[in-house]
């Protein structure tokens, strides 16, 4: 049968998603868990591959299983297993043409920021301290860009391999709580370090180091500019997947 899982992780101790010869992965806990409470070993495949120091409230996964623990139980079974920084939410079973990153329609990232003149310690594991003052409407201003279908070459870090770099981007919001601001991004698919400079470059503008105008071309023209900014792992998590 084929089992589906939905799934979180605190990002920070891994080497991303994807198994790897260097590093100990999220990917590589979780098929250790599924040998120790099944006796197989599995291929466990993600919705995507969130990179070193990335987080995730809903991060879905599948794999192929003749074991006899009942299908809604699995995600006890393998939590079991897990470090506490991993937990599986629910685990079900799914037809056997349901694939965890050919099927998704949608994904939602989440970027967490924060206003302050010295890091907050019960902050800076989840997200990313701003300096100085930002304009918060430009910032708005600057993410409705976004909208849409584009081509977001100019928004990928280089060693991507996507096939295409066009992607469209279905809603996007730039909310305020505070000091705390939050960039929430859902589209179709997302390339390499895509989210991390989006929300750089709106952090850019905000900041009046970058007009808006000059993200305009980017996106027309595909071209990245050279202060643009990847913004660190930490600050993004993903938040859902939709199917």
């Amino acid at each position: 049968m084929r089992v589906k899982l939905t799934l979180g992780y605190d990002g920070t101790e891994y080497c991303g998603w994807q198994v790897q010869p260097n590093g100990v992965t999220v990917q590589q806990k979780i098929e250790e868990a599924v040998f120790l409470a099944t006796g197989e070993k599995v291929r466990v495949t993600g919705s995507g591959r969130t990179d070193a120091g990335v987080h995730a409230k809903g991060q879905v996964a599948h794999f192929d299983t003749d074991c006899t623990i009942p299908p809604k139980k699995i995600y006890k079974a393998l939590n079991a297993h897990l470090p506490i920084n991993i937990r599986v939410f629910n685990s079900e079973q799914v037809g056997e043409d349901f694939h965890a990153c050919n099927c998704a329609k949608k994904k939602t990232y989440c970027y967490s920021l924060y206003l302050g003149d010295t890091e907050n310690p019960l902050k800076e594991r989840y997200s990313v301290k701003i300096d100085g003052k930002v304009d918060f409407e430009k910032m708005q201003e600057t993410a409705s860009l976004f909208l849409g279908e584009h081509d977001f070459k100019g928004f990928c870090a280089s060693g991507s391999g996507a096939k295409t770099t066009v992607r469209t981007i279905y809603d996007i919001s730039v909310k305020k709580d505070d000091d705390d601001i939050t960039v929430t991004v859902t589209g179709n698919g997302f390339l390499y370090n895509m989210v991390r400079i989006m929300v750089g470059t709106i952090l850019l503008v905000g900041k009046g180091e970058l007009e808006k105008s000059q993200v305009e071309e980017m996106l027309k023209f595909g071209e990245r500019l050279s202060n643009a900014r990847t913004l660190p792992a930490r600050g993004l998590c993903l938040e859902s997947v939709k199917y």
